[in-house]
């Protein structure tokens, strides 16, 4: 049986190290994207968002093999035959590379014709559109093979590693950012030619250390059908869901373009700016917490795994919670601070993101689960095939005259009827107590968001939009929530777990 206690430890360095890396890509992300924006102006700003979006729809079959492979890789580690996890590494770098061929030839014939025939942009921007499509593609593709790299140190848990490396890309951005206004060419172009540059030196540098950490991370080329066989077969399920989420993200960026223009493009994909931020602080927890639920599934040991699903589906939510409360009752106020220049419609895309945030965000450990069984076929039909319903509904509501904000919505009613169904699928593939997950996760997160909500609440409908209200309702809903999720929706033992680690960490700082 596994050292659990040592399993629990490295998961809680890991995501301290996450965490160390995450607060310093936050306020580097967000004052880029300030300086992005006021450089750009929110009509190249948008056209940039929707061309990567264009590209970002071919790669619906590679995010099924992506998450093939980490799947593979860290399947391979928790059971531990060295000989099989060279060979997935190998096969994956091989996929990688013939997915990012097609990918191209698809994006520059069908791509190409959507981008100059479909998309709403204006006629003097085309040009540049077209350039910065060009090296938007050029970034995937590189993007697209540093996959292998990237999930072999996440499945060898070195998010030192995975941290830094991240720093260095954000800090490549922060530069960019600041050259565009001195740049002597087009703005955009120059912006969408560098971030293919940074892609480059950040995928040698994954290359490189992958190569001298890890003895299966060197390429040798092979064919094992059986394999090839096995990991196709398990991406071309995960497609449906991989593709359901693509089309549902960057379709409905896409036809919010064809409907109201490049602008409400440059307040959704603000919006995105600041859920991605907030919800990364779940994806480091998760990012940590991934490798343990799939090795566990691995070796046998299914309470473990049921224990972290459950923690982790609770902890997730109540990280979101704690962050999203305050902006979403201060977002019109946080907007002006940051931006100065907000576009219509974000603010009610801001509150609205990051409610589907904290929607999907119980969902991401049971997804991992799935994607340790390895039989995911019908799990995939019936989920993937709910999720594949957000972008013709979207489109029905956007062409019966609905609000942009609409498509979201969507989405987060599409969000719980697909937590239903991942539900009742894991029942019958890991036998997951359905009674059990309600009471503990789901109903438990309800009240704990009620109860958070109350008195911030109140307090953003009577106080006058200010610096002053902003601090007051920002701090009661901190306190508000913290309480909410320490004696509501924490267990007696878990609450005695926190109060021993700040009571050492308190001591630790007294005797300093």
């Amino acid at each position: 049986m596994p050292d659990n206690s040592a399993n629990n430890k490295r998961i809680a360095k890991n995501t301290l190290l996450l965490y160390v890396r995450m607060l310093f890509l936050m306020l580097v992300s967000l004052y880029t994207s300030r300086v992005i924006l006021n450089a750009l102006g929110v009509e190249d700003y948008g056209i940039y968002n929707v061309v990567g979006g264009v590209v970002t729809m071919f790669s619906m079959l590679s995010g099924s093999l992506s998450a093939a492979i980490s799947r593979f890789i860290t399947f391979e580690l928790g059971t531990g035959d060295r000989e099989k996890l060279k060979k997935v590494f190998s096969s994956s770098i091989t996929i990688q590379a013939g997915i990012a061929l097609i990918i191209v030839i698809l994006a520059e014939t069908i791509g190409l014709w959507f981008l100059n025939d479909k998309l709403v942009i204006p006629a003097n921007r085309l040009t540049a559109a077209n350039w910065c499509y060009q090296f938007s593609v050029i970034t995937f593709a590189i993007n697209l093979i540093s996959i292998p790299y990237n999930a072999a140190i996440i499945a060898h848990e070195k998010m030192s590693a995975f941290a830094y490396i991240s720093i260095l890309d954000a800090f490549g951005k922060l530069v960019v950012a600041w050259c565009i206004v001195i740049n002597p060419i087009d703005r955009l172009v120059f912006f969408a030619a560098m971030v293919a540059v940074i892609a480059w030196i950040i995928r040698f540098v994954y290359t490189w250390y992958c190569k001298r950490h890890f003895e299966e991370c060197t390429y040798h080329f092979l064919y094992d059908h059986d394999l090839l066989k096995n990991m196709f077969g398990f991406a071309g399920w995960n497609f449906i869901g991989a593709s359901s989420a693509v089309l549902r993200d960057h379709g409905g960026n896409i036809i919010l373009n064809l409907f109201f223009g490049p602008s409400v493009n440059a307040a959704r994909a603000i919006s995105v700016k600041i859920s991605t931020v907030v919800s990364s602080f779940v994806q480091n927890f998760m990012t940590a917490l991934n490798p343990q639920i799939t090795k566990s599934y691995a070796s046998g040991d299914y309470d473990y795994m049921f224990k972290l699903m459950f923690q982790g589906a609770r902890l997730s939510y109540y990280i979101l919670l704690l962050l999203c409360l305050p902006i979403i009752l201060n977002s019109h106020y946080i907007l002006v601070l940051w931006l100065k220049l907000v576009p219509e419609h974000t603010v009610l895309f801001v509150q609205l993101i990051l409610t589907f945030a904290m929607s999907e965000s119980i969902s991401h450990p049971l997804v991992t689960a799935m994607l340790a069984t390895g039989r995911i076929r019908n799990y995939q039909l019936i989920v993937g095939g709910l999720q594949m319903m957000n972008l013709p509904v979207a489109y029905l509501c956007l062409y019966l005259g609905a609000i942009p904000e609409s498509v979201v919505i969507v989405a987060i009613v599409i969000s719980q009827c697909c937590l239903a169904a991942r539900l009742y699928m894991l029942r019958g593939m890991i036998d997951l107590n359905i009674k059990s997950y309600l009471r503990n996760v789901y109903l438990n997160v309800m009240v704990v968001t009620v109860m958070s909500m109350i008195v911030p609440s109140i307090l953003a409908y009577y106080l006058t939009e200010s610096f002053v209200s902003l601090v007051v309702i920002s701090i009661i809903s901190l306190l508000c929530t913290l309480l909410a999720e320490l004696y509501v929706g924490c267990k007696s033992e878990e609450r005695a777990f926190i109060y021993s680690k700040v009571f050492n960490i308190t001591q630790r700082l007294y005797k300093k």
